[in-house]
């Protein structure tokens, strides 16, 4: 009980004051009439809600009351038979405007509605203040062939990233595959996607060969919406880890593949490392227009090369344009190496070493504009072995063998946000994710495979046509 100063040195207890609020009285007959409008409020409300339900019941009921059950039943065959017309007819469209937002319409209802207060509470997405309980809120559910978009109104004080956290707690509570979480244009919501089907799990043919690549669009694989994937080459490097039989080879041999058409057009040059005794990359030394794979001088000599080539073009190129265009007089130069830390870790002679991360240091910060760039494939991602990891914009994470991999060769947070290198079977080789520089969420793909027999092919239909066999290092 509060008190109060009356007299100097002596406190009196005040009581506290009571509020009572004033209290209407109403007859008893007119509460089922209140009870009678409340509720037929919530089934008007709940009718514009579904109204994908609610107007074809309406409909039928108004047809089967003024004509009967056979006009009912003919109009019903009638529907799905211009539905059927509709899908023989143009399947695409029916599939999109037609089959799929009923899908999700009903998935909506039936498989999330149902638990959304439940999953968000046990997977501390719910919040309680001042006695009131607090659930985000589901606004819209898309499904296509193989995934499920839901987007949520966050709560107030919530991130993206604590979805993204949650992203694999949701999908086994809705029980569904995989998870993840991605921002929109809007900062206070964020669209769940949960993988229903994988089109991932079957191995990828190899993608048709362009007669003349597009390096802002190189086919490589398929996403995991099914849609084929695209790799931007242009202004870029590309860095490719993994462990073994994770599917290093299915990534170099689709950038390869798609580069082929250049080679023999002499738009691309591809200059290839092979430092485990040309094992791997040999198949193809007929693209190939330089091929180093034994001896640790003679790469480093060979990148040092590549280095004053960078450097005349450079010159060449400066205050004329800020980006090469590649002809078959000045063509785009491609560095391909297998193993890159061979390079930069496992050579024992010290001067060699040194040479060679120079030269790398030098390509990787200067050659983007002038159309140098290295596409290097590693197993360990660890920092003493790559030191310069950050000059690889483009970074691709096939199967790991450990979660704090993930962040080492994608970036921080990228694990959370949905990369889980770690957890590719090893079933799976030639999956991963596609992490590129100002792009927040990464991308699952699957790169094509190319069998001994396509690589061979591959050789002997883009094959330089003015092959400079001095230039090549051929395999004794």
């Amino acid at each position: 009980m509060p008190l109060i100063n009356v007299i100097p040195g002596e406190k009196v207890p005040v009581a506290p004051m009571n509020v009572r609020m004033p209290v209407w009285r109403v007859p008893g007959w007119l509460l089922p009439l209140w009870w009678l409008a409340r509720g037929l409020v919530r089934l008007t409300v709940l009718a514009v809600r579904y109204w994908w339900l609610s107007g074809p019941t309406v409909a039928a009921l108004y047809v089967y009351s003024r004509h009967g059950g056979l006009v009912l039943a003919g109009v019903i065959v009638a529907v799905i038979g211009g539905c059927l017309a509709w899908w023989r007819w143009h399947p695409a469209s029916w599939l999109r405007f037609g089959w799929y937002p009923l899908v999700g319409r009903w998935r909506r209802l039936w498989v999330y509605r149902q638990r959304w207060s439940s999953t968000m509470a046990t997977c501390g997405l719910a919040t309680a203040f001042a006695g009131d309980r607090y659930v985000p809120q589901l606004l819209k559910v898309r499904c296509d062939r193989h995934v499920d978009e839901v987007t949520v109104r966050m709560l107030p004080g919530q991130l993206p990233e604590d979805w993204a956290q949650a992203a694999q707690r949701l999908a086994y509570a809705f029980r569904l595959r995989d998870g993840q979480a991605r921002t929109t244009a809007r900062p206070d919501r964020v669209v769940l996607r949960f993988l229903r089907r994988d089109p991932l799990a079957a191995t990828v043919a190899p993608m048709p060969v362009p007669e003349l690549p597009d390096l802002t669009a190189l086919p490589l694989g398929v996403r995991e919406d099914g849609t084929p994937y695209r790799l931007r080459l242009a202004g870029t490097h590309v860095l490719v880890a993994g462990a073994t039989n994770s599917g290093k080879g299915s990534v170099l041999w689709s950038l390869i593949s798609a580069l082929a058409g250049g080679v023999r057009s002499g738009l691309v040059e591809l200059w290839v490392f092979d430092p485990k005794g040309g094992m791997e990359l040999a198949a193809g030394l007929p693209l190939f227009a330089r091929f180093a794979y034994d001896d640790p001088d003679s790469m480093a000599g060979v990148l040092e090369e590549a280095v004053k080539r960078m450097r005349q073009r450079a010159a060449r190129l400066r205050g004329v344009a800020r980006q090469h265009t590649p002809t078959p007089d000045d063509p785009l130069i491609v560095l391909v190496v297998d193993e890159l830390a061979s390079l930069t870790a496992y050579i024992s002679d010290r001067k060699v070493k040194e040479r060679i991360k120079d030269a790398l240091s030098l390509l990787l910060s200067q050659g983007r504009a002038v159309g140098v760039h290295v596409v290097a494939a590693l197993q360990d991602p660890r920092k003493e072995v790559l030191p310069f990891r950050d000059l690889f914009p483009t970074r691709i994470g096939l199967r790991l063998t450990e979660p704090e991999q993930c962040d080492l060769v994608l970036g921080d947070g990228a694990r959370d946000r949905g990369a889980l290198c770690d957890q590719i079977p090893e079933s799976a080789a030639g999956i991963g994710y596609v992490a590129l520089d100002g792009v927040r969420e990464p991308v699952r793909v699957r790169f094509s495979y190319l069998t001994d027999e396509h690589i061979r092919d591959l050789g002997r239909t883009y094959r330089r046509l003015c092959t400079d066999q001095q230039d090549q290092e051929v395999p004794r």
